[in-house]
């Protein structure tokens, strides 16, 4: 996306003819002909139905000259106004002059100021703000008082008014003069406004051109949607998460993520004391768990909400490095401060075993010790082994043939039968790009849970599925049991370490299994499975995006 900022309007002033534009200033030069067009076929009217009674009644044929040589103009006048040829400032003045002098020679035809005509002038003298320059529009309406003066003289000279008369004609060229001024101050602050407005319109046009370029290539996942679940702002982390692809606006949240749009209710109805969810969700190509966060923009419920979502497997690599150091120094001192400690009790509880004297009460103390010491022994492996687990040897293999060959041995070390322990085989060949070894750590530390846990009442049943995601293509393998299944309170900490859930185990074999696919650059994803039981799904990295 590239961010264009839209350029700053031209200052009022700089505009052409005092800032109207020029379709303005025809359109206002076509309704001023129409004005002239229409005031030769009136008086002529009047005219002629009165017997030049009051109109021309002091010059008659210079009245109807006048009346013939003016509509002719105004006719003329369309036919230019039409073509806007010749431009603008060849025929503004021309006919704001015409106007002038036909209206005084009517004017003066007509017996002077006593026949009202004058005031006709009023019209046009107003409107030249609004086509010209201020300084013309005053320089007309001076025109326009001393026409009417020189009018009224002749009138008076040729005894057709009177002296007073002169008084009501400089009243009326001071009327123009301030409808002149006026016109023009209050249209130049009206262009003003305009200008400054268009101004704050292009400032909020680059502000919001900018906020969703900042949203869009945010590297934290947004989106906004309103009170009916219709997507209104999501950037293009966002769209990868949660559809794998572009999402338009104005789209329903639940036509691309039903399980967000399940997170986002439950969160409304439990009133919106917290921005964040306990439960996570799977992100559209099935390869990583999102985390949401919820902000309400509103105080009503439902409203517009502002949703985050967080990636969880960038939480952890953040901390990888970290924990990979402390991992280091920890499993050290572990090697050297506990582990000889460790054994020399264990060494020491089986020579009393052997004792002939031994009590039963003293034998009984002496398992404790032994089955005690080899569990810390069995925490310290698991610690040293984990510290170990940057140490990846990725290569390619196929899962049909890893598959057949753990489930053979796994069969065998633990007696296991067809019915006991199932593989569902796809109909085409998996390619995975993983160690080896710590695959098969993985899936045998998953499986032994299984069993060790996932027992029902029928005898252990145990199931491993392998393929790839319908929608992203990625390869992924299940390990499905049907037990009781992990207590929905406490599936946000079985990946913790030492986390137990009151089952004896040591609480680092989940954490590790997790660990080990991060190395591998795969996600471990717990779930429920429908009717009772557990499904942990190893999702592998695209094969389409190895590195060589």
């Amino acid at each position: 996306m590239n961010i264009e900022f839209r350029s700053q309007p031209a200052p009022a002033s700089a505009l052409h003819l005092s800032g109207a534009s020029d379709q303005f200033a025809w359109r206002i030069l076509r309704l001023l002909n129409y004005f002239r067009c229409l005031i030769p076929l009136v008086l002529g009217g009047v005219f002629v139905l009165l017997n030049h009674d009051p109109f021309g009644e002091h010059n008659p044929p210079l009245f109807a000259a006048t009346l013939m040589a003016y509509e002719f103009f105004a006719v003329l006048s369309f036919v230019t106004l039409h073509r806007q040829w010749p431009g603008l400032h060849i025929q503004t003045r021309p006919q704001l002059l015409s106007d002038i002098i036909a209206i005084s020679l009517l004017t003066y035809s007509s017996g002077g100021m006593t026949s009202g005509l004058a005031q006709l002038l009023i019209l046009p003298i107003a409107a030249a703000p609004l086509i010209i320059q201020r300084k013309l529009g005053l320089w007309l309406a001076a025109t326009a008082t001393l026409s009417l003066l020189a009018q009224q003289g002749l009138t008076i000279l040729h005894g057709g008014g009177d002296v007073s008369e002169l008084t009501s004609t400089a009243m009326l060229g001071i009327l123009m003069f301030i409808l002149s001024f006026s016109v023009s101050y209050g249209f130049q602050r009206l262009l003003d406004n305009e200008a400054l407005v268009k101004q704050r319109d292009v400032d909020i046009a680059n502000l919001a051109e900018l906020n969703e370029f900042i949203v869009h290539h945010l590297r934290e996942s947004i989106l906004v949607v309103d009170a009916e679940d219709r997507v209104r702002l999501i950037n293009e982390s966002a769209s990868q998460l949660l559809k794998d692809g572009p999402v338009a606006a104005r789209t329903q949240l639940g036509e691309f993520s039903p399980q967000l749009l399940q997170l986002l209710d439950l969160w409304r109805h439990q009133g919106m004391e917290s921005t964040t969810m306990p439960a996570t969700l799977v992100s559209a190509n099935g390869a990583t768990l999102i985390q949401p966060h919820f902000v309400a923009l509103a105080n009503k419920s439902p409203g517009p909400t502002l949703i985050f979502l967080e990636d969880t497997s960038i939480v952890a690599e953040r901390v990888k490095q970290s924990k990979l150091a402390a991992l280091g120094h920890l499993s050290a001192s572990i090697a050297h401060e506990v582990r000889n400690p460790v054994g020399a009790m264990s060494h020491a509880a089986q020579l009393l075993l052997e004792s002939p004297n031994l009590d039963p009460s003293d034998q009984r103390l002496c398992n404790i010790i032994s089955s005690n010491s080899q569990r810390v022994s069995t925490i310290i492996n698991n610690i040293l082994q984990l510290s170990r687990r940057d140490t990846t040897h990725a290569q390619a293999l196929l899962l049909n043939d890893w598959v057949n060959e753990f489930t053979r041995q796994f069969k065998q070390s633990y007696q296991l039968s067809d019915e006991e322990l199932h593989v569902a085989v796809p109909a085409y060949p998996v390619a995975v790009k993983v160690d080896a070894s710590h695959l098969h750590q993985i899936v045998s530390n998953l499986c032994e849970n299984a069993l060790k846990y996932g027992q029902t009442v029928i005898g252990k049943w145990l199931e491993i599925r392998y393929g790839r995601i319908s929608n992203t293509n990625r390869p992924f393998l299940e390990i499905v049991d049907r037990g009781a299944g992990i207590n929905p309170d406490q599936t946000s900490r079985i990946f913790e370490p030492f986390f137990t859930a009151g089952t004896g185990g040591t609480g680092l074999g989940l954490f590790i299994a997790r660990e080990l696919t991060h190395c591998n650059r795969a996600i471990l994803i717990y779930e429920p499975r429908q009717g009772g039981g557990s499904i942990f799904r190893i999702v592998f990295s695209d094969p389409q995006r190895w590195e060589e």
